[in-house]
C-alpha cells in the first residue's frame, strides 16, 4: 500500500521493535497507550493523534536519502543485536546522553534525522498550540462580550522532541510542506524500472527452464515415449 521501499523499511524497523520488545520484555510505545487509557478515564477528554501519519514520515525519509545510505541503514538495521537493558534505558533520559546520541544521529544521517526528528517537531509544535487555543464560552446573545478559558492540555512526546518543541513554541509555524510526499525523481523512477524489468526477468526465465527442464522429465519417461511412438506409427503411412 504504501510503496516497496516503505515497506521494508516498516518491516525493518518492526524488526527493532521486536528486538527491544524481547531484550527488555516491554514493547516501545508503552507510554502513549498508558496516555490513552488515561485520558478515556477522564469525563469529556478529547483524545488526539497529533503525530505526522507514518507513511508521510516514512516516504519523506526514504525520498531524503541515497541509494548507499539506504543500504548502509537497511543493513544497520537488519543485524541489530546490541543487548538493551533497562539501565540503558534510563540512561537514554538523561539530556547531556540524549543530545550525544541526536549529534551522532545528524553526523551520520543529517538527511534522516531532518525528516524524522526536526520536522516532526514542527508538526508536534504546531499540533499541541492547536490544542492549547483558548476555549471560547457560550454566549446568551450577540451583545454579549465573549469569555474565554485557558484549555488544559497534556501532551505526550518522546524525549528526543522536548527541545525541538521549545525551540519551535514561539514560532508562525507552516506543516503544509513538510505533510506531503514529494514527488519521485527521475533516477529513482529509472531505478525502479530496473529493479522491476530484472525482477519479472528472473521470475518469466525461471519459469521457462522450470518448464522446460518439466517437459524434459515426462517425455524421458517410458509410458511418454511408448505413447508417442504409437502416435508416430498411427500417422505414418
Amino acid at each position: 500500500q504504501n510503496g516497496v521501499m516503505s515497506g521494508l523499511m516498516q518491516m525493518l524497523l518492526l524488526k527493532v521493535s521486536a528486538h527491544i520488545t524481547e531484550q527488555l520484555g516491554m514493547a516501545p510505545g508503552g507510554e502513549f497507550r498508558e496516555a490513552f487509557k488515561e485520558a478515556s478515564k477522564v469525563p469529556f477528554c478529547k483524545f488526539h493523534l497529533g503525530d505526522r501519519p507514518i507513511p508521510v514520515t516514512f516516504k519523506r525519509a526514504i525520498a531524503a536519502l541515497s541509494f548507499w545510505q539506504k543500504v548502509k541503514l537497511a543493513w544497520g538495521l537488519c543485524f541489530l543485536s546490541d543487548p538493551i537493558s533497562k539501565d540503558d534505558v534510563e540512561k537514554c533520559k538523561q539530556k547531556d546522553l540524549l543530545e550525544q546520541m541526536m549529534a551522532e544521529m545528524i553526523g551520520e544521517f543529517p538527511d534522516l534525522h531532518r525528516t524524522i526528528v526536526s520536522e516532526r517537531d514542527i508538526c508536534l509544535t504546531y499540533m499541541l498550540k492547536q490544542a492549547a487555543k483558548q476555549i471560547e464560552l457560550p454566549r446568551a446573545s450577540e451583545s454579549e462580550p465573549r469569555k474565554y478559558i485557558p484549555a488544559v492540555v497534556v501532551g505526550v512526546v518522546g524525549m528526543g522532541h522536548v527541545p525541538g518543541i521549545e525551540k519551535n513554541w514561539n514560532s508562525d509555524l507552516n506543516i503544509q510542506e513538510i505533510m506531503s510526499v514529494p514527488p519521485p525523481s527521475a533516477s529513482s523512477k529509472i531505478f525502479k524500472l530496473v529493479v522491476k524489468a530484472t525482477v519479472f526477468g528472473l521470475m518469466g526465465y525461471g519459469c521457462y527452464r522450470i518448464g522446460q527442464r518439466t517437459v524434459q522429465f515426462i517425455l524421458s519417461m517410458p509410458a511418454a515415449q511408448s505413447y508417442l511412438q504409437k502416435l508416430t506409427e498411427i500417422r505414418s503411412p
